[in-house]
This record gives structure tokens, C-alpha cells and sequence, in this order.
């Protein structure tokens, strides 16, 4: 049994390819993953840049990743940087795959439905978790919570960058394994949840001891 947690960066596909825009909106630029062993303890890395086929990095993007043009020349495109995320993660079928939301898993699906259509998406349906779904159903939030709000409720520096691919998973990985440890992510997240559900004698102590979540709560709507 082993845990890949992956995040991906994407560009948009250019407005010069309109017939290629009406089915595929975003080309992956880089695959980040971390791969770790039935007992949650990191094993490897995987880290590839994607060449796009159609356009050059948007502007924003390129602000967003510090990934450059000039990063992806060279690099190989999606069929083989894909391939090469396959052959790493291997073909034991008890493998799960988890990113943050299900953003990922949806651009993998049309990128390669485009791109590789002979790969067969249920090889990665039957594998993937939306980790964030997990952590929101487990605190029972009706919203979406964002990574950084994620990692920050736990009290975890983020390693890294903030939109590097690699770090995203490696940063996500650590959330996976706080919740195998059902006592200790309580702990963890009790400050959240009093937060979120706060008790009248108890909510300006909380905000005074953790005001990031007051950022939190209010992004929860």
C-alpha cells in the first residue's frame, strides 16, 4: 500500500487555439508529487515541468509559480511527462492518490481524454481521493476550506513555496498524515472548531490566541 499526494500548476490554453479552447481550457506546466509508505512516513518525490502545446505562460501564471518560459523549453510535453508520473507512482492497484480538492484530477482527466486517448481515466478515478473533502467532512464544514487555512489550523510552516507543485504535495502530504492520528488531529483542530462553533465565554480568548483563524471563519462565509 502506498499514498501519492500530487498537486499540479497549469497555464492556460491560449486564446489563439479556439477550437482546442472548447475542450481543454488549462495545460499542466508541472506535476508535483509525494509518494509515502503504508505507515504515512515519506518514501520519494517526483517533480517534472511540462512543456505546453498550446501557447506560451501567461503572464499572472508566471508571477503565480516562478515557472518561466524558459523553465519549459525543453521539458517534455504532457503524453510523456504523464507517462512518467504513471510509471513512478506504479501499477499496484491498492495505491491511493490524493490532492487538494478535485481540481487536479478533473484537469488530468480532460488533459488526457485530449491528449492520450487511449489512456484509460478510471485508472485514476479508482485511485483518487480529494483529500480536502476528507478534512471538511471530518470537521464537519459545509465549505471548502483553502490548503493555506488547512495547514495554518494545524499550526504547520509552510515548506516551500505557495504554488510550487512539489511543495504544494509535500505541504499536503502532512495533513494526510495528521488525520490517520484521530486523537491528535482533534487536538489539533479543537481550536477550529471553537472557532467556527464558538461558545460565548470562549471566543475572544480564541481570537486573541489564534487570530489567523479569524481570516478562516470569515472565509467560510
Amino acid at each position: 500500500m502506498k499514498h501519492v499526494v500530487v498537486d499540479l500548476e497549469m497555464n492556460p490554453v491560449s486564446r489563439d487555439y479556439r477550437e482546442v479552447r472548447r475542450q481543454l481550457k488549462d495545460e499542466v506546466i508541472e506535476i508535483g508529487a509525494v509518494c509515502l509508505d503504508e505507515n504515512y512516513a515519506q518514501k520519494s518525490k517526483f517533480r517534472c515541468y511540462v512543456h505546453p502545446q498550446y501557447g506560451k505562460l501567461r503572464k499572472h501564471i508566471i508571477e503565480l509559480t516562478h515557472i518561466t518560459q524558459d523553465m519549459v523549453e525543453g521539458q517534455p510535453e504532457y503524453g510523456e511527462a504523464f507517462s512518467r508520473f504513471i510509471d513512478w507512482v506504479g501499477d499496484d492497484e491498492d495505491t491511493k492518490i490524493y490532492s487538494w480538492s478535485m481540481s487536479d484530477i478533473k484537469q488530468l482527466r480532460n488533459e488526457c481524454r485530449y491528449k492520450l486517448p487511449d489512456f484509460d481515466v478510471k485508472w485514476l478515478d479508482k485511485r483518487w481521493i480529494d483529500l480536502q473533502q476528507a478534512f471538511d467532512d471530518r470537521l464537519g464544514l459545509h465549505n471548502s476550506l483553502a490548503l493555506k487555512y488547512a495547514l495554518g489550523a494545524i499550526n504547520h510552516d509552510f515548506e516551500g513555496s505557495q504554488h510550487t507543485a512539489l511543495d504544494d504535495a509535500v505541504n499536503t502530504s502532512a495533513i494526510l498524515v495528521l488525520m490517520q492520528d484521530d486523537a491528535k488531529f482533534r487536538e489539533k483542530m479543537q481550536p477550529v472548531l471553537d472557532v467556527l462553533q464558538p461558545k460565548e465565554e470562549l471566543t475572544t480568548s480564541i481570537g486573541d490566541m489564534f487570530p489567523d483563524l479569524a481570516a478562516l471563519k470569515e472565509s467560510l462565509g
